[in-house]
């Protein structure tokens, strides 16, 4: 299951990387160098989702994520902040984003970045088996073996496609959570430390995950 060479290594590699980003935080800017570099992508996408159907709560509007990630990830080399899935109707799904990727850039060799966790969960996602056709699942790794998703095996998902390719992408070791920067900000701490500086000023600025 790994990545496969031939003509695809002389196609053009783009990274997509999606998320609420709710806000961006730095182990998601690590992320995106990660890739950048790991994978040898000559464009990244980083894609705020619009309506999350795999989310219970209700995620914060989508200009502020679209702004917040515009500041997070808008400085890289090679990345492009797409607006898709905000602007599309109804529920954000993967597999459409990938079906408009392919037809925009044909013969492109797409790469789909995940958390390992993300990856296991991919059987519940609308049109998996299509998603795993169409792209190379590059999974994030971090170094703790107390992770639940530590040593995640993806060739150990049910009824994989024929052809299924993955990739791996090794990320330091950064104990991060939106849930927790929210609940911070929330509060009226200061989250510099965890976010990129922009983001905090925007957080600030705007009284983010605060209490009405």
């Amino acid at each position: 299951m790994a990545l496969s060479t031939g003509s695809e290594a002389t196609a053009r590699r783009i990274g997509v990387f999606g998320g609420a980003f709710d806000p961006p935080h730095n182990a998601h800017l690590a992320l995106a160098r990660c890739a950048l570099q790991q994978l040898a992508l000559d464009e990244l996408r980083v894609i705020p989702t619009g309506q999350a159907w795999h989310k219970a709560r209700v995620l914060s509007p989508a200009e502020h994520r679209l702004a917040m990630a515009r500041l997070a990830f808008g400085e890289l080399p090679g990345v492009v902040v797409d607006e898709r899935e905000i602007r599309r109707s109804g529920p954000s799904y993967t597999l459409d984003t990938l079906r408009e990727l392919r037809q925009e850039h044909p013969g492109a060799q797409l790469l789909l970045i995940l958390g390992a966790d993300q990856g296991a969960a991919l059987p519940s996602w609308h049109g998996w088996q299509e998603i795993l056709e169409m792209a190379v699942v590059a999974l994030a790794q971090r170094p703790d073996p107390d992770r639940p998703d530590a040593g995640f095996d993806p060739a150990t998902l049910p009824d994989l496609p024929a052809g299924a390719r993955f990739a791996r992408i090794e990320l330091p070791a950064m104990d991060l959570s939106a849930t927790e920067i929210r609940l911070q900000a929330g509060h009226g701490k200061d989250v510099s430390l965890l976010v990129p500086p922009a983001v905090a000023r925007y957080i600030d600025l705007h009284h983010l995950y605060r209490s009405p």
